[in-house]
């Protein structure tokens, strides 16, 4: 009898161990599917395993371009889980003859703002033309060799992210050549949401070249079908436009950037308070360039003293920061959680803070805000509740503008 016992105990206990381990090892595989993304500079969240962007729907792009010479508009975020696009493509056989390359570079190494001259690729030997500085409209002669452009560069979502504006140009050097563009659609992390004043058309610039909100909610591939459908090109001309879309997306799925977009966008953290704290861009306060934490903090000499201080210093996303050297005072974010639209709470606090408010604001804000009404409504101590509520009825005439282009659906559920 307690042989007996003992050997149903035994076997009881073996099977029990075998469930718990298939259990265990379901949940890892389940567990790697949910979570499968290359991870990267950009990780903080999971991504959705069945996203895909553009880039990979090969079957999709590659028959549009066999036979033709091909232009890649790309950098470092133009990528899969294992090659650069420029790479896919002549492994694939494609022609690719050159590369526009947008601020930061191909490689996505140089400073905001700073000029970055033609050269060539060393790894492909590829000649690489320059969009950014001097030069940010591919001319006749840049495109006298090409037969098809494609574009491919991961946006954040932020109006005076330059990468929209070289968008603009690319359409429309191509429209007036006649040459057809593609572009292979990647998420945008701030795709659920609308914010912020609709650019004045009285302070168009290469930060904000159309009249959208900083936050617009909508991918680069239906922000270019947009550019097309609202004649923003110049002399109304049109792009021949394809667009290959992302697989298994909607407007609220959520997507962590497996690249940094740029160099002082090294993390989730930076890409979600990027919209807000770019507002202290045009001022007196720094927002962390030159040190590990740029657009994760913010603070000023003039705001000192305050709950936290660094000092700017150049590095590689910064060659000359500003402060540089200088301790500045202010708030450290590293750990807030994101707003939901812009939070104008930080600029708010940095211009009651700071100790010579004449001095605070750049003669540039305005290119950056869009509008001319933002720093007057701060000088007055306007809320940010009663700021925010002034952009609403021009949001609600945008909203329904963009409603024809928009690729992707509502719900959860497509």
């Amino acid at each position: 009898m307690k042989n007996s016992n003992r050997k149903g105990n035994l076997n009881f206990f073996k099977v029990t161990i075998l469930a718990l381990l298939a259990i265990a090892t379901l949940s890892c595989h389940s567990g790697r599917d949910a979570t499968h993304s290359k991870s990267g500079p950009s990780s903080g969240a999971t991504n959705t395993a069945a996203v895909r962007p553009g880039i990979f729907q090969t079957d999709r792009y590659l028959p549009l371009l066999e036979g033709k010479r091909v232009a890649v508009c790309g950098n470092q975020t133009s990528v899969n889980d294992t090659a650069h696009l420029v790479d896919l493509l002549l492994a694939k056989g494609i022609r690719v003859v050159k590369v526009f390359a947008p601020e930061h570079g191909f490689r996505g190494r140089h400073d905001a703002g700073e000029t970055v001259e033609n050269g060539i690729d060393t790894k492909t030997g590829l000649p690489i033309i320059s969009l950014y500085g001097r030069h940010k409209k591919p001319t006749p002669e840049d495109l006298r060799n090409v037969d098809i452009i494609v574009f491919d560069i991961q946006d954040v979502g932020a109006r005076f992210y330059t990468y929209l504006s070289t968008l603009h140009y690319i359409m429309e050097a191509a429209a007036e050549q006649h040459i057809p563009v593609i572009v292979l659609d990647r998420p945008n992390p701030h795709i659920d949401e609308v914010d912020g004043p609709v650019m004045d058309s009285a302070y168009f610039s290469f930060v904000g070249m159309h009249p959208v909100p900083i936050l617009y909610g909508m991918t680069i591939g239906e922000y270019a079908r947009m550019i097309n459908g609202e004649g923003w090109l110049k002399n109304g001309v049109k792009a021949k436009l394809t667009v290959i879309p992302i697989l298994n997306y909607t407007r609220h799925t959520p997507y962590t950037l497996p690249v940094k977009p740029s160099p002082n966008l090294p993390n989730r953290q930076s890409v979600m308070l990027y919209p807000s704290l770019c507002l202290l861009e045009p001022t007196d306060v720094s927002v962390g360039r030159g040190t590990d934490w740029p657009f994760q903090v913010f603070g000023a000499p003039a705001m000192c003293p305050d709950e936290f201080r660094f000092t700017p210093k150049p590095n590689e996303g910064a060659k000359h920061p500003k402060h540089q050297g200088t301790e500045c005072c202010g708030r450290d974010l590293r750990r807030v959680d994101p707003p939901k639209g812009i939070n104008l709470n930080w600029l708010i606090y940095a211009y009651q803070k700071h100790k010579n408010k004449e001095h605070f604001f750049r003669k540039y804000f305005e290119r950056i805000a869009g509008t001319g009404s933002l720093r007057l409504q701060i000088q007055k101590g306007l809320s940010a509740e009663r700021i925010k509520a002034s952009w609403q009825p021009e949001l609600e005439k945008f909203k329904k503008m963009r409603r024809p282009y928009l690729l992707y659906p509502e719900n959860t559920n497509p």
